[in-house]
Order: C-alpha cells, then sequence, then structure tokens
C-alpha cells in the first residue's frame, strides 16, 4: 500500500491546476508592482533614503502576506471537509483502509500548496529590501518562520472547523471567529492584564497568536519568539490530529430521531418558532417565494445585530468617558475590523442562496416555475435587504458619528502631547493651524467614509450575486467577488492616491496656498480622490452586474453559456416531430 495515498494523490491534482500557476504569477506581479511604487517614491520623494524606503517595502509585503495567509484557512479549507460530506463522498474514502489522519493530510498538503507558491513568489521581492537597507538578516528569516506559520495555523483552523461541521456558511464563521479569537484574543488578554496591574506587557496568552508572532519576530533583544513558534505549532498540530480523530465519527448523518431532539432549540434559533415560521411564510411567500426563501434563516440577523448593538454601546461609553483617547483608539480599531468583517458577510450571503440552490436542484424547480428573470433577482435582493438592511443602517449612523468623535479626540491627544512635552501653547496652535481639520472638514470626511463603506457593501452584493451563477462552491465565490470588488480596486486606489495625490495635486496646492494650509487641505484631498475613485468602481460594478443578472439569469443558471467550448458554434436546435394527422374517425 501506498504511504499517504491521498497526499499523492491531492499534490498531483493541485500541481496541474490552472489556479496554481496563476497564483503565484499574480502574488509575483503585485509584489513587483508595489515593489516599484516604493521605488518610484525613492526617486521623486523628498529626502527619503534607501533604508527607509526598505522598512517600509518589507513591511506593507509583511503584513499583506500575513493577511493572504490567514485567508488560507478562511476560504481554501474551511468548507474542504464540510463539502464533501454534503456530497456524499467522504463516506467511500472511509469504506477503504484509509484513516483520518490519510484525508486530513492530503487536505492541508493540497489546500496550502497553492498558498505556499504565491509565498514563495513573493520572496526574491521581499529579499530585496535586505539590499536596500535598514533590515537585518535575522529579522527577515524570523519573518519568513512567522509567515509560515500564521498559514499552518490558518490551514489547521480550517479543517478542524470542517471537520466538525457540515453547512459552508457556519464553517466560515466558525473559522473567522476562532482565527480572530487566536491572532487578538492572547494579546488583548495579557495587554488588559498589564493594565489592570500597572505594569509592563508581558507576554504569556500573546504566545498562542500567530499575529504576536509576527510583531516578536522584529522586535530586539529576548522578545520570546522562539517560544511563542514552539506554541503556535504545538496548536497547528495539535489541531490537526483532533481534526484527523474527529473526521471518522462526524462525516455520517445522524439518526432521525436523534436529530429531531438534538436540533429542536438549533431549528427554533435558525429558523425562528413555529408561529414566527408560518407568518413569515403568509406574508412573503405569495409576493415572491424566492423572498421568502432567502428571509427564511434568521440567526446571521440576530448575531448581525448583537454586535452592532454592542458597538453602539461601547461607542456611548467612550461618549461617556469623555477624555479617555485610548477608548476612542480603541473604538476605531474594532469599527476597522468590524467593517472588514460586514464585507465578508455580505458576500457570503449573496453568493449563498444561488449556489446552494444549484447543487441542491432547487434552482431546476425554480427556473421551471413562471417567475421571471427580474422577479428572481429581485426576490434575492430584496431578501438581503429585509435581513441586514435596518442593522447595517444603524451601524453606517454609529460608524458616521464614530468616526468623527475619534478624528477630533486624536488631534486634541495630539496637541495635549505636545504642550506637556514642552511645546508649549505655540506648538499646540502650530498644530491646530497646520494639520487640525475644523468641524466640517471632519464631517466630511466621516461621511465620506460612511458612503463608502455603504456603496461596498451595496456592489459586493450584485457581483456577489452575478458570481454564484457559475461559481462550484459558495466560498471560492464569496474569495472571487471579495478580490474582484475590494483588493484589487484597493490596491490600484492606493497606489494612484499615494503617488498621484503627492506628486502632481499637492505641489500645485502649496504654490497656491502656502504650505501651511496645504497640509490642512492634504486630508481633505486625499479623502476626497479616494472616495470619488470608490464611488465610481461601485458604481460600475453594481450597473453591471445588475444588468448581467437580468439579462442572463436563465442562461447562466441551466448552464447553458459555460456548456458550449468557447470557439465552437452551438448545435442544430433539436426539431419536435410533426404531429401525427388524424385518422378518418377524426382526432
Amino acid at each position: 500500500m501506498t504511504f499517504l495515498p491521498i497526499v499523492e494523490r491531492e499534490l498531483r491534482v493541485a500541481a496541474r491546476k490552472r489556479s496554481t500557476f496563476w497564483v503565484r504569477t499574480t502574488a509575483a506581479i503585485v509584489a513587483l508592482v508595489i515593489g516599484g511604487g516604493f521605488l518610484l517614491v525613492g526617486l521623486f520623494g523628498p529626502g527619503r533614503g534607501s533604508g527607509s524606503l526598505g522598512r517600509g517595502l518589507f513591511g506593507v509585503l509583511t503584513w499583506l502576506s500575513f493577511a493572504a495567509a490567514l485567508s488560507a484557512g478562511l476560504f481554501l479549507t474551511s468548507d474542504s471537509l464540510s463539502e464533501e460530506k454534503r456530497g456524499g463522498t467522504l463516506g467511500f474514502l472511509f469504506l477503504t483502509d484509509l484513516r483520518g489522519y490519510d484525508i486530513v493530510l492530503g487536505k492541508v498538503l493540497a489546500t496550502s500548496l497553492r498558498s505556499f507558491y504565491a509565498f514563495l513568489a513573493t520572496f526574491p521581492v521581499l529579499a530585496l529590501t535586505l539590499l536596500m537597507g535598514g533590515l537585518a538578516g535575522a529579522e527577515f528569516w524570523r519573518t519568513v518562520l512567522a509567515l509560515v506559520n500564521a498559514l499552518l495555523v490558518s490551514v489547521s483552523v480550517g479543517l478542524l472547523i470542517s471537520a466538525i461541521s457540515r453547512e459552508s456558511q457556519k464553517a466560515l464563521v466558525g473559522t473567522m471567529l476562532l482565527l480572530v479569537l487566536l491572532v487578538a484574543g492572547g494579546p488583548a488578554s495579557d495587554g488588559i492584564t498589564a493594565a489592570v496591574q500597572r505594569r509592563a506587557f508581558e507576554p504569556v496568552f500573546s504566545l498562542t497568536s500567530p499575529g504576536w508572532l509576527l510583531v516578536a519576530a522584529g522586535g530586539w533583544g529576548r522578545t520570546g519568539f522562539w517560544a511563542g513558534l514552539l506554541v503556535n505549532q504545538a496548536a497547528c498540530w495539535g489541531m490537526l490530529v483532533l481534526a484527523s480523530l474527529v473526521l471518522p465519527r462526524t462525516w455520517q448523518e445522524r439518526p432521525a430521531r436523534l436529530r429531531v431532539q438534538r436540533a429542536s432549540w438549533g431549528y427554533a434559533w435558525r429558523f425562528g418558532s413555529a408561529r414566527r415560521r408560518e407568518a413569515r411564510r403568509r406574508r412573503l411567500l405569495e409576493p415572491n417565494p424566492v423572498l421568502w426563501l432567502v428571509c427564511r434563516e434568521q440567526w446571521q440577523g440576530i448575531l448581525l445585530w448583537t454586535v452592532v448593538l454592542l458597538l453602539a454601546g461601547g461607542l456611548a461609553v467612550s461618549l461617556l468617558a469623555g477624555e479617555d483617547w485610548m477608548l476612542w483608539l480603541a473604538w476605531g480599531q474594532l469599527a476597522g475590523v468590524f467593517t472588514l468583517g460586514l464585507y465578508l458577510l455580505a458576500a457570503s450571503q449573496a453568493v449563498r442562496f444561488f449556489v446552494e440552490a444549484r447543487q441542491s436542484g432547487l434552482m431546476e424547480l425554480i427556473l421551471s416555475t413562471p417567475l421571471t428573470s427580474r422577479q428572481v433577482v429581485e426576490g434575492q435582493w430584496r431578501g438581503l435587504t429585509r435581513s441586514f438592511g435596518a442593522p447595517l443602517a444603524l451601524w453606517l449612523v454609529a460608524q458616521s458619528l464614530g468616526a468623527f468623535l475619534v478624528q477630533q479626540a486624536t488631534w486634541k491627544n495630539m496637541t495635549t502631547t505636545v504642550s506637556a512635552a514642552g511645546g508649549g501653547q505655540a506648538a499646540a496652535t502650530a498644530i491646530n493651524m497646520i494639520g487640525n481639520p475644523s468641524a466640517w472638514s471632519a464631517v466630511g470626511l466621516a461621511l465620506a467614509g460612511t458612503l463608502t463603506i455603504a456603496t461596498n457593501l451595496v456592489a459586493i452584493s450584485w457581483f456577489g450575486m452575478w458570481t454564484a451563477l457559475t461559481a462550484r462552491s459558495a466560498n471560492r465565490a464569496t474569495l472571487r467577488t471579495l478580490v474582484f470588488v475590494q483588493v484589487i480596486p484597493w490596491f490600484g486606489f492606493v497606489f494612484v492616491s499615494a503617488l498621484a495625490v503627492p506628486f502632481l495635486l499637492m505641489p500645485r496646492i502649496i504654490g497656491t496656498l502656502g504650505p501651511g494650509s496645504s497640509v490642512q487641505w492634504y486630508a481633505l484631498v486625499m479623502g476626497g480622490v479616494a472616495t470619488a475613485l470608490y464611488l465610481l468602481k461601485n458604481l460600475g460594478f453594481t450597473v453591471w452586474s445588475r444588468s448581467r443578472l437580468h439579462s442572463e439569469f436563465r442562461a447562466r443558471a441551466s448552464g447553458e453559456s459555460s456548456s458550449t467550448p468557447r470557439g465552437r458554434p452551438a448545435g442544430p436546435p433539436v426539431l419536435s416531430p410533426p404531429p401525427l394527422a388524424p385518422g378518418p374517425g377524426g382526432p
């Protein structure tokens, strides 16, 4: 018998996939573009040495690689085993003499191969920072180990959650929560302990965090890096062992009686009580059956309401505290993380219904009804707005108010710090004159950011519905939606804003208004350019996706457009036989 046969097969399959080639090529191109942008800044920027540019390029590539490593478990492995459970193919593997570790290790290597190749493609550009200066060799290699560790931990978390889950949505949410707990839970616990006991930060629970390990890789002296790497690897392989032990016991369906007994409360949590289900069915089924199907589950809306109310309560606590700038900083960081989570929620919910309907055969039943393409698409859109519209509206209001107050608290803290350090009232006044935006400017920036978030959510939802018509799995459709709507435009906009605004617009503003007023206008110009670019991008994605959905929904959903090979004409139409002539006695 071949040792680890699933590993060998999965490696062969992954090596032959087009996506393996395109992922590493794209990663190399992105790294080259970012490196070229930093070189342009070094050539034309005012007075920046190669050492500082090398340090900046290394930091940008490192944290982008870290985010990509964490997303590997979220999008590539969180539904790898649960998808085979739903398809019924996992049981056939256990009919052989295969064990749980065969399947788990095979999935680990198959899903991490593309991510590891992408990391290797960025390695030459990352290594150029050693030649640019500002970076030590030991720091470089510790950072490389920290990035590989983050990839392994993320993949292990996704496989563990996938081994105990059956639905893609719950597997995605569970993987995200466990990753957030591992990355931020330990440092947050040590930080709170240090603040309460009024002592310096000491890493204890932080040793389990891949994020803290990446930060410790750039430290000097005894930072606890090697101890953290050992603890991270122990947790990683422990999760893989647990997944190997759990998988043979969770792949089969539970007996109907036990399933009903155990899932009675879970069913009510997921779909609501019997009275609520009946009222919802009577209210939504008659206007649009798709609207009722999309709105059946309620647990995502309840979770969103809970998180939004907690964040709104944190904003109220920060308002009552008033002068505590650290509370405003913490709330701003949490708001940014929650906004990223909203983008993930919008993409996953937009693609979920159409992907699952195609996999279960429900899409064929929908296409056989008198519902038009516009009614099906609008039912999906109305279902999303009905389920998540109210908490999102509350969040956008809280986001606008919080962004304004965070800006005001930041500038006030800067003025106070300068005055306390000996700068005096003159230095504080200079800061207010040069950099502190007026109240109307702060309101404009806050509203621009909120408008950008709202239009991003709309564009993600419409493009996600279009992507779901041809995607093989919900996680791949979610990843594709986020990459095309958010990640790629973000890279382009950051590149344009970082080069065009400082080198093209700001010299003219400095010549017209003078250096003092130009610094005050810098944030407004950057915010205005970014908002305009995002609004144009979101409008384009929304209009294009909606028009394609209305015009090509039936062709895409039935697979007609993807079944005909490119470059070949479609076959001749199938003609129905002529009707039989009536006999002598009539029809």
